[in-house]
């Protein structure tokens, strides 16, 4: 600023200088002397303008100075605050670290000393462990020799004991539950079962599983064999069925799988020897009639177990193979009756128990239907039927209650549990059934050995027909809780060892006795 002052200044001293020389030797001396102090006012105010653009330019330049130097100075300031704070800082840090330090050596020393310590607790407690070693060893050495038992003989005593213990604790437990649990569905159940039993009257039938055919004499087997066999050939291509003719008097056996052929054979042969007339031409057409009868017969038969059951809607094909059930036995029990009298029951017990009752008797008709083909088809008969039941449009609570009648597939639903127990009640009720002698007296006496062969048992009484088994112990090995975990022992050995239908009841009795005699 003061250099554009002093350029300003020259250059107006220099045009006032020009102007006065110029005007000079142009004009007056009137103009130039007007001239003249023009110019001086001219180089004047010039100079005053000078003058003041420099002190302008000084005031300014003394405040842009003054400006900065506040302005560094405070800059300064805060810097150097900030430098004191960080120092402060700082220090602040390494005072603490220096704490700490000190605070770690105190620590490692603390943990030195306990160090030492442990060392020495350590060395005191195994010498101490070493002392305690020795006085058990002197003690179990003079209990052994107080007692006469050695460490094993009086742990596995120990153990026995605790195990004894355990179990008496587990029997009377174990009882209590059955208790609770039993107290009141055994009273409803026995109630719907006797219900059932009560409102049913079934038949009774033999075991056949061959077909007798009883002769005038003994020359008609000569004619029902025929002219080098032809008879007893064409008899045996016609139906199926094995012709037995031996040294039996006045009789004929027929052997089959299949119980409506054998039917079918038996009535053929009979009316044969009665007409008289036996010849190949013959036999087939009398066959071929007789067939016709059976098939009838068949779907009558079905047609009627369905009517007295009320189970309806059932196809033309099932209530065919319902009835060849008629020619059917199991256990001597005949099976066409065994399916109306399962499905009666089921009936009865789902009324008591508030459901369907159709569909219930309709799932015991139809649990056995797997019999009537069992003979040529691979399987067990319950998958066989629900298969069966399948195809014929039965629906999946039928299918299934017939599937799980023997556990072939666990039961999911109430109807499967009522046909179980309707067939376990069908097939177990007195009267129902039959089997050898010779395996009755057999199962008989497993039965008694197996409870036999347990520890405290006196004596066995299989009774019942083997339906129940009672089982005397020895009161003085046998205690009550103990009883109960010996009824569980022996129903599962026998549920391993034999088979048998419907269920076995085992009875577990101990009693004491207290005997004096008066003298006199």
């Amino acid at each position: 600023m003061i250099e554009y002052a002093i350029i300003v200044g020259v250059a107006a001293f220099g045009a006032g200088f020009a102007i006065a020389y110029w005007a000079k030797g142009k004009v007056s001396s009137r103009r130039i002397k007007a001239a003249e102090e023009e110019a001086s006012r001219i180089v004047k105010d010039g100079k005053r303008s000078a003058e003041t653009l420099l002190k302008e330019a000084q005031i300014e330049a003394k405040d842009t100075l003054f400006r900065m130097k506040s302005e560094f100075d405070n800059e300064t300031k805060e810097t150097r605050s900030e430098l004191k704070k960080r120092e402060m800082r700082l220090v602040q840090k390494e005072e603490n670290i220096d704490r700490k330090a000190e605070q770690h050596e105190r620590r490692e020393q603390d943990i030195g000393k306990k160090e030492h310590q442990l060392a020495q607790r350590e060395t005191l407690i195994q010498s101490e462990e070493e002392k305690y070693q020795q006085l058990l060893e002197e003690q179990k050495q003079q209990l052994e020799k107080i007692s006469g038992l050695t460490a094993e003989q009086a742990k596995d005593l120990l153990l026995r004991a605790m195990e004894n213990e355990a179990r008496y604790e587990g029997a009377k437990l174990i009882k209590r539950i059955e208790n609770e649990a039993h107290e009141e569905a055994e009273k409803k159940s026995k109630k719907i079962i006797a219900t059932a039993i009560q409102r049913y009257a079934g038949d009774f039938v033999a075991e056949r599983t061959v077909s007798v055919v009883q002769l005038p004499n003994d020359e008609m087997k000569g004619r029902i064999i025929g002219r080098e066999g032809r008879n007893i050939r064409a008899l045996e291509a016609a139906t199926g069925i094995d012709l037995i003719i031996d040294d039996t008097p006045e009789a004929v056996i027929l052997s089959g799988f299949n119980p409506v052929r054998r039917e079918v054979a038996r009535l053929s042969l009979m009316r044969l020897i009665a007409d008289g007339r036996i010849h190949p031409a013959r036999i087939e057409d009398v066959v071929k009639k007789v067939t016709q009868e059976v098939d009838r017969t068949v779907k009558e038969a079905g047609e009627q177990a369905a009517f007295e059951l009320g189970v309806h809607n059932l196809s033309n094909d099932l209530v065919a193979t319902i009835g060849k059930l008629k020619f059917r036995t199991s256990y001597a029990q005949n099976v066409l009756q065994h399916s109306v009298e399962v499905g009666f029951l089921c009936g009865v017990m789902a009324a008591e128990l508030g459901l369907n009752q159709k569909l219930a008797r309709r799932m015991g008709l139809l649990h056995d239907i797997g019999k009537a083909i069992d003979h040529e088809v691979e399987g067990p008969h319950a998958l066989i039927g629900s298969k069966l039941a399948k195809k014929f449009g039965e629906s999946p609570k039928v299918v299934h209650a017939i599937a799980a009648h023997h556990e072939d597939v666990p039961p999911n639903s109430v109807y499967a549990l009522l046909v179980q127990a309707a067939d376990g009640l069908s097939g177990a009720r007195p009267g129902a059934r039959k089997e050898l002698l010779e395996n009755y007296i057999k199962r008989l006496e497993d039965l008694e050995n197996i409870a036999n062969a347990h520890t405290g048992v006196a004596n066995t009484y299989a009774i019942q027909a083997g339906r129940e088994l009672r089982v005397i112990v020895e009161s003085e090995k046998i205690s009550d809780e103990k009883a109960v975990l010996l009824s569980r022992d022996i129903v599962k050995k026998i549920e391993e060892s034999l088979t048998f239908p419907g269920q076995i009841k085992v009875t577990v009795i101990r009693e004491t006795r207290a005997v004096e005699y008066a003298n006199k």
